[in-house]
């Protein structure tokens, strides 16, 4: 087992939300990777000469963020080891504009519970993730054991990542039934067929979900859904427009799923394309999307 971390930071212990007239601006990409193709084998990357098939690391990403005035981001699992998790977690110890980790656990180890108790003395472990959509079993989500590790979860206040694609989100009321107090987020909108302009059911189950009182959504992960050579923001627009009118803004945020993001275009498009298809929004309500939703979601520093 890993015991390096001894802090007294756990997600338990969340940051408490800021006072009333509180307006120091916060920028945070609350959804990117980090990876070492050297350390580890990512089964999902495309085969062959991919751009994704290289190296990714903190160097790489912060001259894009400090370009937009970013305060920093929030790194996500890209493996199902747990290797990875330590090896994010240690490189957000090093790594100022690292602001939280989203890691990968088992979540059908009965012991799951230590696990997270060990992520959780690392003051940067914000909340867990699983490549569900990668699952064969499309009701992977309500197994039995599953449901366990989620509790395990709610009952530490940890937030949970929800990758999914369209045909899981009828699922998620019941997941929400099951794990009343688990706070989840759903990354990339569920992504929907942008690429065919396909809306429904996605927009309708995205309707139902957007009920559940502890969700929260992510507006990312977009532009490798639409058209990868030809997108434009006006393609994503129907989606984002949707998910605006049913998510209060400060269940959203922005993320850039750099660096998968390079198939279809580069960090600082993927900001544009995120503001065109956003539209006029008042600044304060701009500065929740852009970073404060996930302060305060994630309970970053």
């Amino acid at each position: 087992m890993h015991h390096k971390y001894r802090g007294t930071g756990t997600a338990a212990t969340l940051s408490p939300a800021q006072p009333t007239g509180y307006h120091k601006r916060v920028r945070i990409d609350a959804h990117q990777h980090y990876w070492d193709i050297a350390r580890f084998t990512y089964p999902w990357m495309p085969p062959g000469d991919s751009v994704l098939r290289r190296n990714y690391l903190p160097e790489h990403l912060e001259p894009a963020l400090e370009a937009s005035r970013f305060d920093g981001s929030v790194v996500v699992q890209a493996n199902t080891i747990l290797d990875e998790t330590w090896w994010l977690l240690d490189l957000a110890g090093q790594t100022t504009s690292i602001r939280g980790v989203v890691a990968w656990v088992d979540l059908t180890d009965p012991r799951v519970g230590d696990v997270l108790d060990q992520c959780g003395r690392h003051p940067k472990f914000c909340g867990v993730r699983h490549i569900v959509h990668d699952e064969p079993d499309l009701r992977w989500l309500l197994r039995n054991d599953v449901i366990h590790g989620l509790r395990e979860l709610a009952s530490r206040n940890i937030p949970y990542d929800l990758l999914l694609r369209p045909p899981h989100l009828p699922l998620i009321p019941e997941l929400a039934d099951k794990v009343p107090g688990l706070r989840m987020v759903i990354d990339h909108i569920a992504k929907p067929l942008i690429a065919d302009g396909t809306m429904e059911p996605w927009a309708r189950d995205m309707e139902l979900v957007s009920q559940i009182p502890n969700m929260y959504c992510k507006l990312s992960g977009m532009i490798t859904e639409a058209k990868p050579d030809s997108w434009t923001a006006s393609d994503l627009r129907p989606y984002v427009q949707h998910i605006l009118g049913l998510f209060p803004v400060d269940k959203l945020m922005f993320g850039s799923d750099w660096p998968v993001c390079r198939l279809a275009g580069s960090w600082k498009e993927v900001l544009a394309a995120f503001t065109q298809a956003c539209g006029p929004i008042p600044q304060p309500l701009r500065e929740k999307l852009l970073g404060e939703t996930a302060v305060q979601f994630y309970g970053l520093k």
